[in-house]
């Protein structure tokens, strides 16, 4: 295996001193983006269940579609890069974009047609296609906003870019619930109707984006050479963080989609579908609260600046939760909101503790939190009831760093390889198309969902790995500068 330091260190046109704060702020729209689209399977899952009369194993094949065709995206693309054909290399970064988002466009308009016609069959198809487009956007967008300023920098940028990400994901299942479960449910239709109208707004939005960023001017940083080769296999910290992305977004997905049906079971907390998406919205505000956090953490301001955000963050998440679950269509009934929340403040006051352990170091802090995530899970396994409701909800809080700061440690000082080692990263998104359908089966096979969080234990197990030794195998200590890869 080759070290790191036979890569080149720099993007051949990068100002690596330089921020793009204009780029980078267009960019986190995509970011949002994809987080909605993905978010909303987690409704499609028990939507689609009750539609066509599927069992779990069945109903996971959303996730299989959808993050399976992230797979063959990103392989296809991976060997026309290693055969001196780099796409994004040849047509640029905003080019990478709009055709993603056209493809993403396609797929939601097809999901209308397969909805329609009541073909569950079609509708993945339409998902994998959507899946595709993401992928692109996903290679493209993940090495750009890494280069859009200081290496040191990166994993604070990818958090923050994930953030907007994690926004997507809580208004996902709020919007999408109300909308597929409530507004567009009508009695003596087929359930898979109601979310016609959603992708076809989807659709048209993902239209209106596309044109908006083809007539958008962003720098073509780090772009122009061409390394012909699989140079970036060769990577023994790479082929690790492969299976990292792999064990992250299988775990996470695996949680995410398996909530609603966790939470609706008598021994947890026994909800209906639409008071249980809107746990779920939860769920992925914890990420969006955590990734705000962990840009604030990997950052460069004074530590008093950091402490006074990392406390000001959770905080104030926590005040926009305890609003919205307060109100009761008439006006704000706060006794009762304070009662439905309160549970949630332990969780973020640990988060915040963590973040102190992590100590502003991308593998520290991902070892830290991931291992956390180990223990909510073998807590919720055990012991059932509220406890194991809030133990699986407060996972968001601490998979919220797991994306950026593990793509930020494996693109870490890879220069001209970036869109290559990219495309291998989302390549390892086929762990939310094999794990999900893996939780199901063990679901369907144990009579209940909880004994199926073994998945997703093994899973953020690896990550753990991954964050506290595995980001530093092969890597030549000697070249390797950025921060994200001291030691523990």
């Amino acid at each position: 295996m080759e070290t790191i330091a036979s890569a080149p260190r720099k993007p051949a046109s990068a100002d690596t001193s330089q921020t793009y704060l204009g780029p980078f702020a267009i960019m986190t729209v995509l970011f949002f983006m994809w987080g909605f689209i993905t978010s909303i399977n987690d409704i499609l899952i028990p939507r689609f269940k009750d539609a066509f009369s599927l069992d779990h194993k069945q109903a996971m094949l959303v996730q299989s579609a959808f993050f399976g065709a992230y797979f063959i995206g990103s392989l296809v693309y991976f060997l026309i890069s290693s055969n001196g054909r780099d796409p994004i290399t040849r047509i640029g970064y905003k080019n990478g974009v709009v055709i993603g988002l056209l493809l993403a466009a396609a797929g939601a308009a097809l999901v209308w047609v397969g909805a329609s016609a009541h073909i569950y069959l079609l509708i993945l198809s339409a998902l994998f296609i959507i899946g595709l487009g993401l992928a692109m956007l996903q290679i493209a967008a993940n090495p750009y906003v890494t280069i859009l300023g200081p290496e040191r920098t990166a994993s604070s940028r990818l958090n923050l870019a994930q953030a907007f990400n994690s926004v997507g994901t809580t208004t996902g299942p709020l919007i999408g619930g109300y909308l597929i479960f409530d507004y567009f449910a009508h009695p003596g239709q087929n359930q898979a109707e109601s979310v016609r109208v959603p992708y076809l707004a989807l659709c048209a939005a993902f239209l209106l984006v596309a044109v908006i960023y083809f007539f958008l001017h962003l720098p073509h940083v780090g772009e122009g050479k061409i390394e012909r080769g699989a140079g970036a296999l060769k990577f023994t910290s790479v082929q690790l963080g492969m299976l990292a992305i792999f064990m992250y977004v299988g775990g996470e997905v695996s949680v995410g989609s398996s909530l609603i049906s966790f939470l609706g079971q008598k021994s947890v907390a026994d909800l209906p579908q639409l008071e249980a998406s809107k746990y779920v919205a939860l769920f992925w505000g914890g990420m969006l609260i955590g990734r705000f956090m962990g840009a604030v953490e990997l950052g460069e301001m004074s530590r008093g600046k950091k402490q006074l955000f990392l406390a000001a963050i959770p905080l104030l998440g926590f005040g926009l939760l305890l609003l919205s679950r307060s109100w009761n269509g008439q006006g704000f009934d706060f006794a009762s909101g304070w009662e439905i929340v309160k549970n949630y403040l332990p969780l973020l006051a640990l988060c915040w503790l963590l973040f102190q352990f992590g100590k502003a170091l991308a593998g520290r802090t991902l070892f830290i939190f991931s291992a956390t995530i180990g223990v909510l899970l073998a807590v919720a396994m055990g012991l059932g009831g509220k406890t194991a409701m809030w133990c699986v909800v407060g996972i968001g809080l601490f998979t919220s760093i797991g994306w950026p700061n593990i793509f930020s440690l494996a693109l870490d000082g890879m220069g001209i390889y970036k869109s290559q080692v990219s495309s291998l990263l989302v390549m390892g998104i086929l762990g939310g198309a094999l794990l999900p359908p893996l939780q199901g089966l063990i679901a369907d096979k144990g009579g209940n969902v909880t004994i199926s969080c073994l998945i997703p234990l093994i899973a953020y197990a690896y990550v753990a790995f991954y964050g506290a030794i595995g980001h530093r195998i092969g890597r030549d200590k000697t070249e390797i500068h950025s921060e994200s890869t001291q030691t523990l």
